[in-house]
């Protein structure tokens, strides 16, 4: 018999932020799912498919929104998919322990649409806080099938496939435009919700006391110092492990390539794996560490606490809170950060995010900067040294940020609507999963494709003449801004990862020409080749302030689409760090 051809419907899923949108849509689609922007946006829309039999169901999981009636892309994005009518029908997700503010956006949807189911979603929470949702008064009311579920248990999926299998999800009627969604959200909501007496106290009072200016604040310095400490230092004895697992496969490599000319043995093995090596080594630990750490801040709950805290000063900048996560999140990586900016709604204020991220410190700057404190600078004075230089950062970066908003992005401040979710219980290994696989390893794969052809190019010029000629070249400018030719030749050849830094200063100052070569030597070659401490306090800022890493150049591009915008982002902190840097050697030129 002739096998009939599946049948495919397309289903969109809209709601607010935090209705657990993403949870429903990957307990539908499973593995079987993919991420991409929205063509010609920023905004990253996941698609996923479920199969019944012989029916397959696409859902499009459309970004989170408060209302369609934003200027915001996501907003636009919703509107536009959901009018358009390239979906059979729309599943609207709402929170059962808020069902009126998520029946706006409801509403909204049934003004554009005929075909849609409301899914009120959480319903486990909502029971734990004495929540009743009468279905069917629901139903009559809103005038569309209505299911309770609760995603995160897999309960209320069946009875959402049934409905779509059997076609029903027509509205009963069409509500007219003029009505005010939020008189009739509140009209509806209190026919069919009962509520008991509340049995979530304690939650509340933690929740008054994690954004309150006099508590919040300091519990937020405490978990980002206890989450930047756990992914340095943890990171340290993985990223032992990786270079002694990347020795033993260096000198296996060179047994292996014995009879090959010493040139091609050189390029590939002292350049291009050894690069990639030292690369891997120091970047993927941390990444490793910090993904799973900061998405279970998210999972749990207390992002948007974050975000609601950080608000006020960064709105003095020209920012939004949503920023100060992003800059939190570039202290693991800058290429985290960059993306993470796809939370900020304004395309000026997620620009502005985007261009100032690279002047936080990220974990490949910390090496340098904890060794030359170290070096130069003894006891709590190094430590302090480093700690002051994180706050130089963050501080630069707001600077920049407040210069750019009242200058060339200057614009009409937008609006800031934030929600506070209820706290949950957070699911560990969906994280885990979630920021290793769709992360961690992606990122890693990014900077390894840069790093190896770097290497090649790094031995290259380690190699011939060209390093001589070049820091010949660089040094009377490297001086004025209080380093050498060397130093500021090893910051451009370690474009492709800023772990790379030292231990090209390192292969300039041996003459070895090989990252292998030098493991151990930091202080014999530094101290050797009679830096002062005025060289190394200039070159901790150059390293605090200067041209993101190649991954990050690569990510910028891919976030914005314009090379003039990537440029931008090279520029900016650049001119940044030689001026600071021209300044400061000024200065200290007096005193050391």
């Amino acid at each position: 018999m002739k096998q009939t051809e599946p049948q495919k419907m397309t289903i969109a899923l809209a709601g607010n932020p935090n209705v657990g949108k993403s949870t429903l849509f990957n307990a539908l689609t499973g593995m079987h799912q993919h991420t991409g922007n929205w063509p010609g946006k920023t905004v990253s829309v996941a698609r996923g498919r479920h199969r019944q039999g012989n029916q397959i169901y696409e859902f499009v999981d459309l970004p989170g929104t408060y209302a369609l009636s934003g200027g915001g892309e996501d907003e636009q994005i919703a509107a536009e998919y959901i009018s358009s009518g390239q979906a059979d029908c729309t599943v609207v997700i709402c929170d059962g322990t808020s069902l009126e503010r998520s029946l706006i956006l409801a509403l909204e949807i049934r003004k554009i649409t005929k075909k849609m189911i409301l899914c009120v979603n959480l319903m486990d929470e909502a029971k734990r806080k004495g929540i009743r949702i009468d279905a069917k008064t629901l139903s009559e009311n809103f005038g569309a099938q209505v299911i309770l579920a609760a995603a995160g248990k897999k309960q209320g999926l069946d009875r959402l496939i049934a409905l779509l299998e059997q076609r029903n999800y027509a509205v009963s009627e069409t509500i007219n435009p003029e009505v005010d969604v939020i008189s009739e959200a509140e009209r509806i909501a209190g026919l069919c919700v009962k509520t008991e007496k509340n049995k979530d106290e304690l939650r509340l009072k933690v929740d008054k006391i994690l954004v309150s200016r006099r508590y919040g604040i300091p519990i937020l310095l405490g978990l980002l110092f206890l989450l930047v400490w756990i992914t340095i230092w943890g990171a340290n004895v993985p990223s032992e492990m990786l270079h002694t697992l990347f020795d033993k496969g260096y000198t296996s490599l060179r047994q292996l390539c014995r009879g090959f000319p010493e040139w091609l043995q050189g390029m590939l093995i002292d350049g291009a794996y050894a690069t990639s090596a030292q690369v891997i080594s120091v970047m993927l630990p941390p990444m490793a560490i910090f993904f799973p750490l900061f998405t279970l801040l998210e999972d749990v709950g207390y992002l948007p606490r974050m975000a609601f805290l950080l608000d006020g000063g960064m709105r003095r900048c020209g920012g939004c809170g949503k920023q100060a996560l992003t800059m939190c999140m570039g202290l693991g990586c800058n290429v985290v950060g960059v993306t993470g900016c796809r939370i900020i709604a304004s395309p000026r204020e997620r620009l502005i995010a985007i261009l100032t991220n690279a002047m936080i410190p990220c974990n490949g700057r910390f090496p340098t900067l904890i060794l030359l404190a170290g070096l130069f600078f003894h006891g709590g004075v190094a430590a302090l040294l480093v700690a002051g230089f994180l706050i130089l950062g963050v501080l630069g970066a707001m600077a920049v940020s407040g210069v750019l908003s009242k200058t060339v992005l200057r614009h009409r401040e937008s609006t800031f609507l934030m929600e506070m979710p209820p706290f949950r219980r957070p699911r560990v290994m969906q994280v885990l999963v979630r920021s290793v696989f769709d992360r961690t390893v992606k990122i890693g794969w990014r900077a390894l494709k840069i790093a190896a052809p770097a290497g090649i190019i790094l031995w290259l010029v380690a190699h011939t003449q060209l390093m001589g000629i070049a820091t010949g070249f660089l040094d009377p400018f490297a001086r004025k801004l209080g380093m050498n030719g060397i130093i500021l030749l090893a910051f451009i050849l370690a474009m492709p990862a800023n772990e790379l830094v030292v231990p090209v200063i390192l292969m300039g100052l041996s003459g070895l020409g090989s990252l292998h070569a030098i493991t151990g030597m930091e202080e014999e070659l530094i101290l050797a080749a009679g830096w002062s401490a005025k060289t190394a306090i200039c070159t901790m800022v150059f390293t605090l302030f200067h041209w993101p890493c190649g991954t990050t150049l690569v990510t910028i591009y891919k976030e914005t689409g314009s090379l003039k915008k990537t440029a931008a982002a090279f520029v900016l902190p650049t001119a940044v760090g030689m001026l600071v840097c021209f300044f400061l050697n000024w200065i200290l030129g007096y005193f050391c």
